[in-house]
């Protein structure tokens, strides 16, 4: 079986030896005779994987005590609501920075429960730059301040973490969450959809700390109540099992790396792979600002666009996929995250310099 080089933004590219485990122990795991998708999420194994599960997690962020875990539903959409809805605690507005698709999307829905008062944003730079917290006007009484640490669709990523002082800070973390060490410890809550980095889609992570809990609008549905699901272990309701399960498998493997240290490392190695060469070439570019850009998605245009799909076209018949740019900003992304290994960015590269001596 030969398995394709694989750009998706998400679902992404999971790491081989967790699909091979997984599949080792698809039908039955761990001499239970159950296949983890037929476990009761009340019986001891899925409980064992569920505490294993956020043990890891809580091992390779280095999550503090007073912070809560939560596997949830819904994705990074579902937590722009769910996010004021428990945090607000009887303030009338919130922050948000806008970085690009992603930070619009937060705003748009956090704005039916809330003022949204936006404290920076990139639009002048078209979201290539992410804006300096100089130039952000923040409220001293806002609720929370929410960012995008990494726009998974304009390729801009915040490499420092934002002082908000007194307020909570709120990170969507979906595209870059365990690429690197982060101090959870300056974030108020951290959430995920895990179809990136982490595992398949269907499961979200939350952690947020304990104070900020407690207080949820009284439309809050009790699934989406942060202390009802904290108090109950994220069981609520039944939660997305084969989710949790996989992405403990994946957290595993970071750890087995080496960690978020190694990660990054291996990160920024490849990064450089592809920048250095977008950096050299006057066939592509990129239109990113060198500080801001993701490792994570890496948007980059060809000098002339109607070669765009000979190029997709090219890059299939060598077995790369999923290349193409958002359709809101065009041209090519290659997604590179933790599971790309290196020799994925170095084919990619070699490739884009075929084909620039082939057309330029």
């Amino acid at each position: 079986m030969s398995r394709v080089i694989n750009f998706s933004a998400g679902p992404a590219a999971l790491p081989e030896p967790v699909l091979r485990q997984a599949a080792t122990e698809m039908l039955d795991w761990h001499g239970s005779g159950m296949s983890v998708m037929e476990m009761s999420h009340r019986g001891k194994e899925f409980i064992s994987i569920h505490a294993q599960t956020e043990a890891l997690l809580r091992e390779l962020l280095g999550v503090p005590g007073n912070y809560k875990v939560l596997f949830l539903q819904g994705g990074a959409i579902g937590q722009n609501a769910i996010v004021p809805m428990n945090l607000l605690r009887g303030k009338a507005s919130a922050d948000y920075i806008n970085t690009g698709e992603w930070s619009k999307k937060s705003i748009k829905e956090a704005k039916a429960y809330c003022k949204i008062n936006v404290a920076g944003t990139g639009e002048a730079s078209g979201y290539t730059a992410i804006p300096k917290q100089s130039d952000w006007k923040l409220d001293p009484d806002a609720a929370y301040v929410h960012i995008c640490s990494n726009e998974t669709i304009g390729g801009v990523e915040y490499h420092w973490t934002p002082d908000t002082g007194a307020v909570p800070l709120v990170a969507d973390m979906s595209s870059n969450i365990l690429s690197k060490p982060i101090d959870v410890s300056k974030f108020g809550l951290i959430y995920a959809g895990a179809q990136k980095n982490m595992g398949p889609s269907g499961l979200t992570v939350v952690i947020v700390r304990d104070d900020l809990i407690g207080n949820a609008l009284p439309i809050t549905p009790s699934a989406f109540d942060y202390k009802q699901q904290a108090d109950n272990d994220s069981m609520l309701n039944t939660p997305p099992t084969y989710a949790i399960y996989i992405a403990g498998l994946v957290y595993q493997w970071v750890k087995d790396q080496g960690g978020l240290q190694a990660m990054a490392e291996h990160n920024q190695k490849k990064a450089a792979v592809l920048y250095d060469y977008l950096d050299q070439s006057n066939f592509f570019s990129s239109p990113i600002a060198r500080e801001d850009r993701s490792l994570m998605n890496v948007p980059f245009k060809l000098k002339n666009e109607s070669l765009d799909d000979a190029f997709l076209k090219g890059a299939q018949a060598r077995g790369m996929v999923q290349l193409k740019g958002h359709r809101s900003v065009g041209g090519m992304r290659a997604s590179i995250y933790n599971a790309m290994p290196v020799e994925g960015v170095k084919a990619l590269v070699a490739y884009m310099q075929e084909f620039e001596k082939q057309n330029a």
